[in-house]
């Protein structure tokens, strides 16, 4: 389910264009690494947009230990756009967009950029992730992600250290050592903002950390949390579809106890392939009703969409379950089969965000629309709704 990987994105999407790259289908592209010496930095002449010079910067895999190990290298991706920058001799400032866990043409297009860099007269670096995107160190996405040992280097301290290196290059390069730096993030890319200021602030002058859960863990989490905002949405939008939604889980149940119960789940639900727990399409809605209020109106209302069709199901239907998968259709599309994997597609960027989220945080999420256990053994958070 896409839900615990797209937990640290909640509205991310605010502060981008209309023209975003989805997160969570974005593909990985891997990099060849050369045993060879490399120099510090290359030319992606891939680049169609001749504002953005996309370049590498020969990045140390591991900053903080010094086995022999440490000193391997990988090329991480960042762009600069120098298009309004006012140049070092006037200190014109530097914004920083700090990659979350995603390609870096994600982030190409974020509005806060596109509005204030001519404003400000600034230079512009995007900088990737490592691990994601191009920036994938081992050689290639199939041996990086292949096990905890090289996975291990995946983490947001190696991040932070990457952005210093990258940003000190930078200044470098430019001749920039007057110019000051604001490091801008959303989401987990927020976080790492915010985080940088805090470590190295002799670098940053300052941090702009967009929709950015800071506070969400175990001592410091707000009392109303994710899915209280979930739950709220809904119940706003149409108190009869939030009611609906919530009876829909004690039927489920109920519906799954009987001998053929999965069966009929199955062919109720359309699924692609037959049910071997109630607990699949539960999870399925759940990802659903949380990622269209997470989603909102980027383009479409799609909670209104949804509430629409299980308030007013075709052909009439009272049953509650046929007004659930309704609003699987409205959502979707019609047809001929739902994949309740759909929103777990296995691209490399969702497996680097999964390992990022199974050991780097646990996030504890209050709610009051669950109505049935969270499942901690298969790191699933369980939406709406009692």
């Amino acid at each position: 389910m896409s839900l615990p990987f797209t937990i640290l994105l909640p509205f991310f999407f605010s502060i981008l264009s209309p023209h975003f790259v989805s997160l969570t289908h974005s593909k990985v592209a891997r990099l060849g690494i050369s045993s060879t010496t490399r120099p510090a930095e290359t030319v992606d002449v891939s680049s169609s947009n001749s504002d953005l010079k996309f370049l590498y910067y020969d990045q140390s895999l591991d900053h903080f230990t010094f086995t022999p190990e440490s000193y391997q290298t990988f090329q991480q991706r960042y762009v600069i756009n120098a298009k309004h920058w006012a140049g070092s001799k006037a200190n014109a400032p530097i914004l920083a967009f700090l990659g979350e866990e995603a390609s870096i043409e994600s982030d190409l297009y974020v509005g806060f950029f596109q509005d204030n860099g001519p404003r400000l007269k600034a230079l512009l670096v995007y900088i990737e992730h490592r691990y994601y995107g191009k920036s994938v160190p081992f050689g290639s996405a199939e041996e990086a992600l292949k096990n905890a040992t090289t996975l291990g280097y995946l983490n947001a301290a190696q991040a932070l250290a990457d952005y210093a290196a990258i940003l000190v290059h930078v200044k470098e390069k430019y001749s920039a050592k007057h110019s000051p730096i604001i490091v801008v993030g959303g989401s987990y890319g927020g976080m790492l903002a915010a985080w940088f200021r805090l470590k190295y602030p002799h670098i940053a002058l300052g941090a702009l950390a967009s929709s950015a859960p800071l506070l969400y863990f175990e001592d410091t989490r707000p009392k109303f949390g994710y899915y209280h905002i979930i739950t709220k949405v809904f119940k706003e939008k149409s108190e009869r579809c939030y009611k609906t939604i919530r009876k829909s889980w004690d039927e489920i149940d109920r519906v799954a106890a009987k001998s053929n119960g999965l069966l009929i789940l199955s062919k109720k639900f359309k699924t692609c392939a037959p049910l071997s727990r109630s607990f699949d399409i539960k999870d399925f809605l759940d990802s659903i009703y949380a990622e269209s209020v997470q989603f909102n109106g980027n383009p479409d209302d799609l909670v209104a969409i949804l509430c629409n069709a299980i308030d007013n199901p075709q052909n009439r239907k009272n049953y509650i379950l046929d007004q659930i998968f309704a609003g699987v259709v409205a959502f979707f599309g019609n047809q001929s089969c739902y994949d309740t994997d759909l929103v777990i597609l296995p691209t490399n960027n969702a497996i680097a965000w999964s390992w990022q989220a199974c050991t780097l945080w646990v996030i504890k999420h209050t709610h009051k629309l669950m109505h049935f256990p969270i499942n901690m053994e298969e790191l699933t958070y369980i939406t709406i709704y009692q």
